[in-house]
């Protein structure tokens, strides 16, 4: 009797009527089934999702439905990365133009009819006030417009100061690395908004007073770049 009680339980558990759950219960045991590991790893990312959008979207935009969303697709991201391109391009290029179109300023900026005396003498009143970045890039400016008037180098319109410096620098050997010294100076006081101290201009001016007292050698060097000697 008991042996067949106990094979007559499990047939009574098996032809027991499912259990119907109300709303909550049902949404609560779709929760925790969805929370196991097996769904999360078999959900789509977030980049596989959002392709499936998309393609959702263009399929919408073709009423009869007979063009499948992927073939529109492809003309369309084709069409948007062109027009991305494009939109860059009006965007960036006036200013890489605007670089590369924009002179290089010489030496004496809009003072090209200056001369050496007067740059001089300006150089003296900045020091004078404690302007020690006016002061230096006007000593400067002398010393190169003061080689101009000697004819120990050319008159022109545009040359840099590592120019000036280089051509000097092999009329005057003795002073070349002075001069290429100043005149990383000049560019980093004008354009780099470099500090200059007295020192600065003190080095500047006594160069210029040097070069004034030496007489510049110019054997074995073209004639490009140099005034021809008096």
């Amino acid at each position: 009797m008991r042996e067949a009680l106990s094979h007559l339980i499990p047939a009574l558990a098996i032809a027991e009527p499912p259990v119907t759950p109300d709303r909550d219960q049902a949404r609560r045991w779709a929760e925790e089934e969805l929370s196991k590991a097996q769904y999360a790893q078999a959900q789509p990312s977030w980049l596989d999702q959002l392709w499936r959008d998309f393609l959702d979207w263009l399929s919408s935009l073709d009423g009869d439905g007979t063009t499948q969303g992927s073939d529109i697709a492809v003309p369309v991201i084709i069409a948007l990365a062109v027009l991305l391109i494009v939109i860059a391009i009006f965007l960036v290029r006036p200013r890489l133009n605007a670089k590369r179109k924009a002179p290089v300023a010489g030496i004496y900026g809009k003072d090209s009819a200056v001369d050496a005396a007067t740059y001089r003498k300006r150089a003296l009143a900045a020091a004078d006030d404690g302007d020690w970045p006016s002061a230096v890039v006007d000593q400067f400016r002398a010393l190169v417009r003061s080689a101009e008037e000697r004819d120990v180098i050319e008159s022109r319109a545009g040359r840099t100061a590592d120019e000036a410096a280089g051509h000097l620098g092999q009329a005057f050997a003795a002073t070349q690395l002075r001069l290429l010294d100043a005149a990383r100076l000049f560019d980093g006081v004008r354009y780099g908004k470099q500090a200059a101290t007295r020192s600065d201009y003190d080095e500047v001016r006594k160069l210029d007073a040097d070069l004034l007292a030496l007489t510049p050698d110019f054997s074995g060097h073209g004639q490009h770049g140099f005034a021809v000697p008096r």
